[in-house]
């Protein structure tokens, strides 16, 4: 695979940004760490360091949660009014539509997404979710019980905010998993300490500059930028934080889990996945063939929802792996800034040798690379899109979460739902799966047997702010987004008056 990673220039804003010295924002001023530490920021197309950020760790997250407890108990966010709220989240969302382009280009660079699908999807979603989620504050409503109990009772709920909120996001779509878990806990009322992941910590940063300039209250927004080690796990176990928000992979779920025990923290979890894309014979092909393609190659498959499980039924199987490998063909590899790139390095050195080792294993295992499983000829972190054949679920790549541009394909041959079930059941996971078939009954159908938080016909990946995001089994605990969401953020009262 040959990669053209020449950089093109930034934007004199994302520049100028990237030169500053960034620093923590705690109480409404941006701090250094305590300790004084900084860690280096990479590139991952260029394997250059781009920038500095503090090393925060448990020293800052206590002024941090301390910071954004006096402004929960005392501050003027505990007075605002709910429409007042909601002018401050839709204003942080018109922010982001103002800098779009500049967010969009620090997500390309620090993450190395292709810079357009940054613009189209994780800035327009966090637009989106900010937006959506500013009438919620409004909307936070309790509801009167007739109760019977003997005698004359006025019974009656409120919803308030749950507290002091500790939210631990990924670097895979950065700047919109903070989008997903500021904007519904600023309009239920929280207070936050955001841990951005130590891959990529800069459009958090921006953001937190952004919150700022939309008039949210100091204190209410804390960031700080560690380690998972460090800061993640100070913040997980922190006595003083009513809740955890995380996103990330099972394996750190569980330790999330663990850490909050300590005061019984609420806790919700998106996890990882292995989802299932199921192509029926009567599916319409071309649509099929460039859908589970997207499902497994967008982002270089470092999504949760991935369709890295690609079952086609035998009589359409040849026709889909040579379509899928076709699209694979089209994609054009490179510097995530280059706005003709669709698919750019993975993030990191971690993560490339993790999927570059699972493409060996399958081979050992007997899986049939048909096409991709090479890597760049030079610097960064590029990996081909690669499509594995004749592959079954013994095998570590079939039933392993890879996070990398590697889709297993197996055929099947059965006309029973239930059996077709089984197989897209056969899993640790069940975030999402997607269906593909021009018949109705056999979609809904197969919507009610797959054991997933999110089912998509004809389509994968999908979402939208008013639709909850979540897994069954070990993809997570709750539900982001929708209406459901704001149950992570608000505890329910129960009032009872004897008249």
């Amino acid at each position: 695979m040959t990669v053209a990673i020449e950089k093109p220039a930034l934007s004199s804003a994302a520049a100028k940004f990237l030169q500053k010295e960034h620093k923590l924002l705690i109480d409404g001023r941006w701090v250094a760490a305590k300790s004084g530490e900084t860690f280096p920021v990479e590139d991952p197309a260029t394997e250059e360091t781009i920038a500095h950020v503090p090393g925060g760790d448990k020293a800052d997250i206590d002024l941090a949660v301390a910071a954004a407890r006096r402004a929960f108990e005392t501050g003027p966010w505990s007075r605002i009014s709910p429409g007042e709220r909601s002018k401050i989240v839709w204003r942080l969302g018109d922010l982001l539509e103002r800098y779009g382009d500049e967010l969009a280009e620090l997500e390309a660079l620090d993450n190395g997404k292709p810079v357009t699908n940054a613009r189209r999807g994780d800035v327009e979603g966090s637009i989106d979710m900010f937006h959506y989620m500013a009438g919620w504050a409004t909307r936070l409503n309790g509801e009167t019980i007739q109760v019977s109990s003997p005698g004359n009772w006025h019974a009656y709920t409120v919803r308030e905010p749950v507290g002091v909120v500790g939210q631990i996001i990924p670097w895979n779509f950065p700047l919109m998993m903070a989008a997903w878990k500021l904007a519904p806990a600023l309009a239920a009322g929280c207070t936050i300490v955001l841990k951005p992941a130590e891959q990529t910590p800069l459009t958090a940063l921006r953001l937190g500059e952004l919150v700022q300039e939309a008039g949210v209250p100091d204190g209410v927004v804390n960031i700080v930028t560690g380690f998972g080690e460090t800061a993640g796990a100070a913040l997980a176990e922190h006595p003083d934080v009513d809740k955890i928000a995380f996103t990330g992979s099972t394996e750190v779920g569980r330790l999330i889990v663990k850490a909050s025990a300590g005061n019984l923290k609420r806790v919700s979890l998106e996890l990882g996945g292995k989802s299932p894309a199921i192509v029926f014979p009567d599916a319409d092909l071309d649509l099929a063939i460039v859908g589970t393609a997207a499902a497994i190659f967008y982002n270089q498959g470092q999504c949760c929802t991935a369709g890295s499980r690609l079952f086609a039924h035998k009589s359409v199987y040849d026709r889909i792996v040579s379509g899928v490998v076709e699209e694979a063909g089209k994609l054009k590899v490179g510097h995530g800034l280059d706005p003709t790139v669709n698919l750019g390095p993975l993030v990191s050195k971690e993560q490339h040798e993790r999927v570059t080792g699972y493409i060996q294993a399958g081979h050992g295992e007997g899986a049939e690379v048909v096409v991709g499983g090479k890597t760049g000829n030079g610097h960064g972190y590029f990996v081909e899109p690669t499509v594995l054949a004749k592959t079954n679920r013994d095998m570590r790549v079939v039933r392993e979460e890879i996070f990398g541009p590697v889709v297993c394909v197996q055929s099947f041959d059965d006309e029973d739902l239930d059996s077709v079930a089984k197989f897209a059941n056969d899993t640790e996971y069940g975030l999402q799966a997607s269906v593909w078939t021009r018949n109705l009954k056999v979609a809904h159908m197969m919507a009610r047997k797959i054991k997933a938080g999110t089912i998509c016909i004809n389509t994968h990946n999908y979402g939208d702010p008013a639709w909850p995001f979540g897994g069954y089994k070990q993809s997570g605990w709750g539900r982001e987004m929708g209406k459901e969401v704001m149950e992570h953020y608000t505890e329910t009262k129960s009032v009872a008056a004897r008249l």
